[in-house]
């Protein structure tokens, strides 16, 4: 990501924070992963717990509401900062209020400290009607892979956990580019042979998801 321009938007990993002093890039903070602290406080402190769950529950809801009016991305940016960034402020007061009077290490102190510290980033949605309010998208994306870690561990050998990876690499790719897997593996097996020969390695690039399927729609725009 050296040359990455743009919003990025990510979890409080601190590894982040590297983007912080560069002027192209704007870091946005995500929702759901704020949430989930204050869930986690929820058997120690509810009172606070459940204030602070109804304040981002709010958030959401203008979100949902923008979806269902089907607002422009301009549309969601000014309702946002009409709507939502007063609700940020409010909390953002309430975390700076409410932190001295909890233990630090507590399950609630750690939720405000963590919530607190990516609050700027947080503010940052409000600026861009494309940016969401989490980036569940991309955990949701990611999760296949995270459930199978453990089964990854037995791969037999560094090699094979290596192909193991290329392999759930196209396959994802396949899904992102809205190619049929199987269809692709069979196409791309049969044709694999007259791709390697000497010479034509660069060829190979022509069976990625991507290229096959736009070769797969210029076949069919022939045919027609």
């Amino acid at each position: 990501m050296k040359s990455f321009d743009g919003y990025l938007q990510s979890d409080g990993f601190s590894s982040y924070n590297v983007f912080e002093s560069n002027e192209k890039v704007c870091l946005v903070s995500c929702m759901a992963h704020i949430r989930r602290y204050y869930e986690t406080a929820l058997d120690e402190n509810r009172s606070l717990a459940e204030y602070a769950l109804k304040q981002i529950q709010q958030l959401y809801q203008i979100e949902r509401m923008a979806d269902e009016q089907n607002l422009s991305l301009d549309e969601r940016r000014k309702i946002r900062n009409e709507l939502a960034g007063p609700i940020l402020l409010s909390f953002e007061k309430w975390m700076e209020k409410t932190y001295p009077t909890v233990l630090p290490k507590s399950r609630m102190g750690e939720a405000i400290s963590y919530s607190y510290s990516l609050w700027p980033r947080m503010k940052n949605y409000l600026k861009d009607g494309r940016i969401k309010i989490d980036n569940n998208l991309a955990e949701n994306a990611i999760r296949p892979i995270a459930l199978s870690r453990k089964n990854f561990m037995f791969c037999g050998n560094h090699e094979a956990a290596q192909n193991t990876a290329v392999i759930c690499s196209l396959l994802a790719s396949c899904k992102e580019s809205g190619v049929n897997p199987r269809e692709w593996l069979n196409d791309v097996i049969a044709k694999m042979p007259y791709y390697q020969k000497p010479g034509n390695d660069e060829n190979l690039k022509f069976l990625l998801p991507n290229n096959w399927k736009k070769e797969e729609s210029n076949n069919t725009l022939t045919i027609l």
